[in-house]
């Protein structure tokens, strides 16, 4: 820091500088004038003095003798004048009004500007940024904890950043340390303003936080978040997935149902998986107890029809006893969310991937709304891809709009 202060210093003197120049130069520039007239006026008394004496020659009232005296005299005193000015260097008296006045101005230039920086500058940051390395991990890759450690003490020197307060509250609720993601989730609704879109979803989150900080129990403090949240936000998922869950633990099956399926209607990806699994035990137990259950169209299985080929060029050599692997893949890759096997002799062939092939229960074609297709021939017979391998791959397509089997020819070798 010393350094930022050393340049403000040098800078200050140099404002300062500014402000005094062009004083300097006006004084400098005023005082050759004034010296140019009085050498002016000077010369004009000394030629009228001249004319005198000589008017008074003239007339006789004045001695030849006593003339080239004065004239001697009135020389002497015109050279003595212009050497005090030249000595002088025309040099312009500083008053003390003027003095003060050009001292007041230049000291207000390195005072305003600390003033403008102590409002506006960044010198705390400046400090941070010196005294931290510029990667504290050294180049590595951090471990979690070293992550969440390193913005625990970004957020207590820059408390006001929701978006670092979302990111810790987030991961100390898939660790479980439920009380810390609640303290978390309040303080980015501190920052947030309620018109955020983001704003409904912080507060469901943190009714959530609440609650399994309270050991899953619907506390007072969790149910007016909810009410909060809920008026809101009607749709809100982790509320009604709250609430969904506390009908469901208080053997209230209709009203479970009802929660977890509004907030199906509005959820993807996992979390709609998650809801969906709620509404088929919720159904269930009401089937159980002997109830009727209407159709449920949010539990259809999904599924994708497939017309599986050979290209003609790939198609001589191969072995009718080498497998065919037959894939649906969220976009983006991962673990396949259905799969079949199927032999080169079994080519070409109509493949349907569903729900019921998903590999975990969590991860289904139903839960992704777009899928990569993809059919590979195993050189190896296994299902992990490997140089030689012949494949053909669509995507990505959304499932929802596939009305009509999907072709998808085996036309590419793996380099």
């Amino acid at each position: 820091m010393i350094e930022l202060w050393i340049g403000i210093a040098l800078l200050s003197m140099l404002a300062i500088a500014f402000v005094f120049l062009p004083f300097l130069r006006a004084r400098r520039q005023i005082g050759l004038e004034l010296s140019e007239d009085r050498e002016q006026q000077n010369i004009e008394i000394f030629r009228e003095r001249l004319a005198e004496l000589e008017l008074e020659k003239s007339t006789g009232n004045l001695e030849e003798e006593d003339f080239a005296a004065l004239k001697t005299e009135l020389e002497r005193n015109l050279l003595v004048d212009v050497k005090r000015e030249s000595t002088s260097g025309g040099k312009l008296a500083l008053t003390s009004q003027v003095l003060i006045t050009v001292t007041i101005l230049a000291m207000l230039v390195p005072v305003a500007g600390i003033g403008l920086y102590s409002v506006l500058g960044r010198s705390a940051d400046l400090e941070l940024s010196l005294q931290q390395p510029a990667d504290p991990f050294n180049g590595r890759q951090p471990t979690l904890e070293e992550a969440i450690a390193q913005l625990e003490k970004e957020l207590e020197l820059h408390p006001e950043n929701p978006e670092g307060w979302y990111l810790l509250s987030t991961t100390y609720m898939n660790q479980g340390r439920f009380t810390q993601a609640a303290e978390g989730f309040r303080q980015v609704l501190d920052l947030l303003p309620e018109e955020a879109p983001q704003y409904p979803s912080v507060m469901g989150q943190y009714a959530q936080a609440l609650f399994f900080a309270a050991d899953s129990k619907m506390t007072p403090q969790v149910r007016t978040q909810i009410d909060k949240t809920l008026a809101i936000e009607p749709f809100e998922i982790a509320a009604l997935g709250l609430l969904g869950i506390d009908a469901y633990e208080q053997e209230n099956y209709e009203l479970a149902l009802e929660h977890w399926l509004k907030a199906l209607r509005n959820a993807e990806g996992q979390t709609a998986e998650t809801l969906r699994g709620g509404v088929r035990r919720a159904r269930d137990a009401l089937l159980a107890q002997g109830k009727e259950v209407p159709e449920i169209p949010e539990l259809a299985d999904v599924s994708v029809a497939l017309n599986v080929s050979i290209s003609e060029e790939l198609k001589a050599g191969l072995n009718p006893d080498q497998i065919v692997f037959v894939f649906a893949r969220a976009e983006g890759g991962g673990m396949p969310l259905a799969a079949v096997r199927l032999t080169v002799a079994d080519l070409p062939a109509e493949v349907i991937l569903d729900d019921s092939m998903a590999m975990v229960p969590q991860q289904r074609l139903s839960s992704a709304s777009g899928v990569e297709l993809s059919a590979r021939i195993s050189t190896s017979g296994q299902p992990q891809q490997q140089k030689g391998d012949l494949y053909g791959l669509i995507g990505p397509v959304t499932v929802a709009e596939i009305n009509e089997p999907v072709t998808l020819v085996i036309d590419k070798v793996v380099e």
